[in-house]
């Protein structure tokens, strides 16, 4: 009887722990809340690892990631895996055995707010492979350095570094690539990464080959407005919370993590540095909802001093000039509605299209942050499956 009683409370607790209301709509809530579930225990855990003085908080968080995460480099019968470098940068390379010659080719950036994450990752492999093998293509998937021991523009440099050999007629003879179909992708930060090297390559007239598109999967793409529609409706969806996106960006640009709360009150956000971006013109109407905007007056004296990356377009690619913007290729945009990066990237496929790039946008309405990074098992995320079909089948359409 009272294993029996002691067995229903830890149930009890763990259902208590895993459950989290989340707005309907919002695609097979349960498994979201297991993810969320998970993610909550391995960030806690850093918190009182860092707390202690033990590790940085993301050290904890990366060394979960690898135990659980991180696989070989595996060949198959149609996808042929290697470990090396591209540009100096480390990457795992995709190479299909299929019989196009020259193959198409793109290159990868992953996701993880700058600090967590590698290209050996379980779901990044399999995301690659499965590009490689569909689009018998060569794939090359980075592992950029990564925060806090590295911060911006180290990030930015390593990816640039790697996009501009993936450019390069050495590599292109070593892989077999079309240097006329190559295309520069990442999601989330790996998705900022992808759309600043975009525009500093397009404006680059010292580069003898270009990217014919960019591929950009919920990309975070501007720190200047932490209340956008789309960050006040989804602060408290997971997988990424609004504080969470508020403390990576402070990590990547080295800024000290007390200006937390100034960036989530939108202290530095004041007149003169939203005149940036003046967002509300790029939104449709039904994304902006019950939205209240967040401006302070004043702001915080000195916040953008102190960060001035905050209005760096190598960082915040939103920010970028049009004619900067019009140099780039054409661009692919995926979003997800309960994001809380959706307007970031719903802004930036308007900025594209105004400034004459042909743009291909897809949204899901009951997608979820990272849910590329679920399409395959053991998570196995519906929405997920769509939006990586969806997205390699306009590869093969456009690249």
């Amino acid at each position: 009887m009272k294993l029996r009683f002691a067995g229903a409370v830890l149930l009890s607790a763990a259902a208590y722990y895993v459950y989290l209301p989340l707005p309907r709509g919002v695609s097979e809530p349960w498994k979201l809340m297991l993810l969320d579930a998970l993610f909550r225990g391995v960030m806690r855990a850093g918190d009182v690892a860092q707390a202690l003085g033990a590790c940085h908080q993301v050290h904890l968080l990366n060394r979960a990631v690898s135990w659980a995460e991180v696989i070989e480099a595996r060949s198959t019968a149609a996808v042929d895996v290697s470990d090396g470098e591209l540009g100096g940068v480390p990457a795992r390379v995709f190479l299909s055995t299929g019989a196009r010659e020259p193959k198409r080719g793109v290159v990868y950036f992953h996701g993880g707010g700058w600090a967590l994450g590698t290209a050996r990752m379980r779901s990044y492999d399999l995301l690659c492979r499965k590009m490689a093998g569909e689009l018998d293509a060569v794939v090359i998937s980075v592992d950029y350095r990564l925060a806090p021991e590295a911060v911006f523009p180290d990030q930015y440099h390593d990816a640039l570094a790697a996009a501009r050999a993936f450019l390069s007629e050495e590599v292109a003879e070593r892989y077999g690539l079309d240097r006329e179909r190559l295309c520069v992708s990442g999601d989330s930060s790996g998705g900022n990464l992808a759309a600043a090297v975009a525009q500093e390559l397009g404006s680059d007239d010292t580069v003898t080959a270009r990217f014919k598109a960019q591929a950009l999967i919920y990309p975070v793409l501007q720190a200047l407005d932490f209340h956008t529609p789309s960050y006040q409706q989804n602060r408290a969806v997971p997988i990424l919370f609004r504080p969470v996106m508020a403390r990576f960006w402070l990590l990547y640009l080295g800024a000290d993590p007390s200006l937390e709360p100034a960036l989530l009150a939108n202290n530095h956000s004041a007149p003169a540095a939203r005149s940036r971006l003046d967002w509300t013109a790029l939104l449709p109407a039904e994304r902006k909802k019950d939205f209240q905007p967040v401006v302070a007056e004043t702001g915080s004296p000195g916040l953008l001093g102190r960060v001035p990356a905050l209005l760096d377009a190598r960082a915040a690619p939103l920010l970028a000039e049009r004619d900067v913007l019009g140099k780039t290729p054409d661009a692919y945009v995926l979003t997800c509605e309960f994001d809380v990066l959706r307007d970031d990237g719903l802004m930036y496929a308007q900025r594209l299209r105004e400034a004459g790039v042909r743009v291909s946008a897809d949204h899901y309405e009951d997608g979820f942050h990272g849910c590329l990074s679920f399409a395959d098992l053991p998570v196995l995320s519906a929405v997920g499956r769509r939006a990586l079909d969806n997205y390699v089948r306009w590869l093969d359409r456009n690249l």
